[in-house]
């Protein structure tokens, strides 16, 4: 979409910095890991920018990629934590992970089956609409909708995944808080449950909207 360069700053800007604070001002992190994280995330995107395009269409087109994928994203959230102690940074991890994971697989479903391709670059940039009383009334259904799928898929899967996992490994399921601290629990119900948000925000719901009408 074209829009002023200015506001994609300045919106930028604030999003980084709502973000930063808000890890501070939770205690999550300090001034001096907020520092580290941002320039990290430069260097992440200087390596990665060149070859964004071409991990985007491997990940679209290439057969194996969703195998790929969440079998990689699976093995950096067993491998990537050895804790003495049980930390929420594990499961954030495996939930963003698993999330990551949905994403790529529900983009993957979207380009085999012919949804959501990318418009031609002829088409290039698009510009904004005008907005009316009948756009904005749509958006705020389909944000409606799509927040109520999200959760109702949350929640079905936490219901499944938890019992699962303690019955696999057998662990007690008395007191699910202190069950979901085990790692052979927490990573499966993170990663299976936002990984199934994940393909649900990028296939389920579009194509839910598309069958009633709001795309």
């Amino acid at each position: 979409y074209q829009y002023p360069l200015m506001f994609g700053l300045i919106l930028a800007f604030c999003w980084c910095s709502l973000v930063c604070c808000s890890r501070i001002y939770m205690g999550m992190h300090s001034i001096l890991d907020v520092i580290a994280g941002f320039l990290y995330a430069i260097l992440i995107l200087v390596v990665f920018h060149p070859v964004v395009d071409l991990i985007d269409n491997f990940n679209l087109t290439y057969k194996y990629a969703p195998l790929i994928i969440i079998s990689l994203h699976l093995a950096l959230g067993i491998f990537s934590f050895t804790l003495d102690t049980w930390s929420t940074s594990r499961g954030d991890t495996a939930q963003i992970l698993g999330c990551g994971a949905g994403v790529a697989c529900g983009s993957h479903v979207n380009y085999i089956m012919g949804l959501k391709l990318d418009p031609p670059p002829d088409t290039l940039p698009l510009s904004l609409s005008s907005l009316t009383v009948t756009v904005f009334g749509k958006a705020i259904l389909r944000l409606l909708i799509g927040v109520i799928v999200l959760l109702l898929t949350k929640v079905a899967m936490k219901k499944v995944t938890i019992p699962l996992a303690c019955k696999i490994f057998c662990i007690p399921r008395d007191d699910v808080r202190k069950a979901r601290q085990r790692m052979e629990v927490e990573l499966p119900y993170r990663y299976i449950t936002y990984g199934t948000v994940g393909f649900s925000l990028m296939f389920i719901v579009p194509s839910l909207f598309q069958f009633i009408g709001l795309s």
